[in-house]
């Protein structure tokens, strides 16, 4: 899941200063589930910038609404009437979400509420941990399903560095090293030699530094036309 965490009310307060007219927007998904963006926050947000405007002497008509999911034009477009009666739109969404309200609407002013982090999981209650980079590559059926890329400060693919101690990362000591947890899943699976083949220098071209990527299934669009 997308994670992501709320941004401090004044910073929000001023991305909307120059708006009298503000519409909250929640999405259902991913930010409902890290407690970020959704309806309850979302009406939260809106009611705590009511009253904050309005003690600072500068009152705004501030209201909310959720959609299931921001990053699919089926689910913002019956935003289209409320968005066009506001001076800005607060995104609640992922900075997908916010892309996809500002690229579909392109004449409103969308703002983000959140700032996005990473890919993760939920380890505890009110926990979230990383666990995949999204580097188009994924090596995880030969780490015993432990990213190193994700989750070793230094994304190394063969072994862990010489700052590992006790099974903790140099940077953190509360920090496990992905790779001691890599060896000690694969060598209770009785898989070690999958570490004995040395892995070659990542192509870092299916990553972020290959530029923006895109995957498309010709087989869903002809689909589609052919639907249509």
């Amino acid at each position: 899941m997308i994670v992501a965490e709320q941004k401090p009310l004044d910073e929000i307060k001023g991305l909307i200063d120059e708006a009298n007219n503000v519409l909250v927007v929640g999405c259902g998904t991913c930010v409902t589930v890290c407690f970020a963006g959704g309806e309850k926050e979302a009406g939260i947000l809106a009611t705590s910038l009511r009253m904050k405007t309005k003690l600072d002497g500068e009152q705004k008509d501030v209201t909310h609404v959720t959609v299931q999911r921001q990053c699919e034009w089926e689910y913002i477009d019956p935003l289209h009437d409320q968005i066009g009666e506001v001076d800005a739109v607060i995104s609640l969404g992922c900075g997908i979400g916010v892309q996809a309200l500002a690229e579909r609407y392109p004449d409103a002013y969308i703002v983000p509420g959140l700032n996005t982090t990473f890919l993760g999981l939920p380890t505890e209650q009110g926990v979230w941990e990383e666990r995949c980079a999204a580097c188009g590559e994924c090596i995880l059926g030969l780490t015993g399903g432990i990213c190193p890329i994700a989750r070793c400060a230094k994304q190394l693919l063969n072994g862990p560095c010489g700052g590992s101690q006790e099974g903790v990362c140099e940077l953190n000591p509360e920090t496990p090293c992905a790779w001691q947890l890599i060896y000690e899943k694969l060598a209770a699976q009785e898989r070690l030699h999958l570490l004995m083949e040395i892995q070659p220098p990542k192509d870092w071209s299916t990553s972020r530094d290959g530029g923006p990527r895109k995957i498309t299934r010709e087989d869903l669009r002809l689909a589609a036309e052919e639907a249509e």
